[in-house]
């Protein structure tokens, strides 16, 4: 296995915070401290700075998000607000901004449906927002603010097939939330990091929850059923999530983000030593104590730490984005 460097790009005049591919690869959204959000197109000569977003938001942008049909951009930014924006004959302009939060927005992310939209905050909140979009008009309508975490949440993510959404944050615990008939409500909280979890990532299938944290430890989560084979107790209709690996020793300062890809299965991580490591899991092992080995490592992937990185959906490619203000892609071959 190995990671080679394809291309550099330096725009940004600050650190990058997030990146994250469009649905068909051949477009990359960046955003940072500049405030601006970045795309980046693949063209026949190279990956080119196509389109920068300016203007809505007065602080640090912290993530990006591309819709599911690849036709809006969700951003978050420390100004307590987020963003989504339309993209129509080639340009980008902005629909709806998004205020509620009390504090810094730390994450953003689309449901599969694309119906959907969750933001998390410094302010300890989850919030859930409705899109609608039709042919007359645009509507933007938030569903439910969860008050689960004690501390500042630093990422959501939503399941890849179904509306079930996961949350990160500095009380050192992941939570898992679904709508009921009543308002949506967290139905499962896993601990067992022992700092700041700054990051999760479903599997393809959503059986499955890998988790990064400032204890340096990467975490598997396996989920159950009820009725499971184990006999592990379930609530109800919801499964059960339960830690099946820890990796250690891999990095040594806090991990940053961490992409599962839904292509090869490979696992990506990015952390403070300035590293990049890919694992995959072991073939042959058990679904319930399953084994990961490291298939490359990219030492000094940046100048800075590395606080993002993203798979690309159609190719092994992998993108990351440091503090030192550039973002990087990697060809990854076996």
């Amino acid at each position: 296995m190995s990671a080679t460097l394809a291309v550099e790009l330096k725009g940004h005049t600050g650190r990058v915070w997030g990146c994250n591919f469009h649905p068909n690869g051949n477009s990359l959204a960046s955003c940072g401290s500049d405030h601006t959000i970045r795309i980046w197109h693949k063209e026949r000569t190279g990956w080119q700075q196509r389109h920068v977003l300016d203007g809505q938001h007065s602080r640090t942008i912290r993530a990006v998000s591309y819709s599911p049909c690849g036709n809006f951009l969700a951003s978050a930014s420390f100004d307590g607000t987020a963003c989504i924006y339309e993209q129509t004959d080639g340009e980008w302009d902005c629909l709806a901004t998004l205020e509620g939060h009390e504090n810094e927005v730390k994450g953003v992310s689309w449901s599969a449906s694309g119906q959907l939209l969750a933001t998390c905050s410094r302010d300890k909140s989850v919030w859930i927002w409705e899109i609608e979009d039709d042919d007359q008009e645009f509507e933007v309508q938030c569903l439910s603010v969860l008050q689960s975490h004690t501390q500042d949440v630093k990422a959501v993510i939503w399941h890849p097939q179904n509306e079930t959404l996961a949350s990160a944050s500095y009380d050192n615990s992941i939570k898992l939330y679904r709508d009921d008939p009543q308002d949506w409500m967290c139905y499962d909280t896993l601990t067992g990091h022992t700092s700041t979890v700054w990051k999760c990532a479903f599997n393809a299938t959503g059986d499955r929850l890998c988790s990064v944290a400032d204890d340096q430890s990467i975490k598997v989560w396996q989920a159950y059923k009820p009725g499971n084979a184990l006999g592990i107790k379930t609530n109800g209709v919801d499964p059960k999530w339960s830690c099946v690996a820890t990796l250690s020793g891999h990095h040594d300062r806090a991990i940053y983000d961490i992409v599962w890809s839904n292509q090869s299965g490979m696992i990506a991580t990015a952390a403070g030593d300035n590293t990049i490591k890919i694992f995959k899991e072991e073939p042959g092992g058990s679904p319930d104590a399953p084994s990961f080995s490291v298939l490359a490592s990219i030492p000094d992937a940046h100048m800075e730490d590395v606080n993002t990185i993203a798979w690309s959906p159609t190719e092994a490619v992998l993108a990351s984005g440091s503090d030192d203000g550039v973002l990087k892609l990697w060809q990854i071959a076996e």
